[in-house]
């Protein structure tokens, strides 16, 4: 059974600012197993990287009914790519499953998140 859905879309260009002049933003968005495949990226990848999981992480908070904030921030969500590339919610407060779409253009990241618990729990 579907408990949420959330989609956001984040300019790229504000990522793209961040990334430049503040070597903490990174520690702040990114939980330390995304950072380290962030690393392995350079240039407008990185940037779409960054601005991908920042919008699964509103997109989820957007399902999940809070928004970032008190209840469930950056870290709380982790969002790693699988050995195949696909994105996939590694850990989050949802105890079902978590269903992850990734989209980018060369000015934007775009995510949509639903969340799903059996019908058993």
């Amino acid at each position: 059974m579907i408990v949420g859905t959330g989609t956001d879309i984040q300019d790229l260009a504000p990522v793209e600012r961040a990334l430049a002049r503040n070597d903490q933003f990174l520690k702040r968005v990114l939980t330390p197993q995304e950072q380290a495949q962030a690393q392995q990226l350079h240039g407008q990848r990185l940037v779409e990287y960054v601005g991908g999981r920042w919008a699964t992480k509103e997109a989820f908070s957007k399902a999940w009914g809070t928004g970032i904030g008190k209840q469930v921030g950056f870290q709380d969500i982790e969002v790693l790519n699988n050995a195949r590339g696909k994105p996939e919610v590694t850990r989050s407060p949802h105890s079902g499953t978590v269903w992850v779409s990734i989209s980018h253009t060369n000015a934007l990241a775009l995510s949509f998140v639903i969340l799903e618990r059996s019908e058993n729990a």
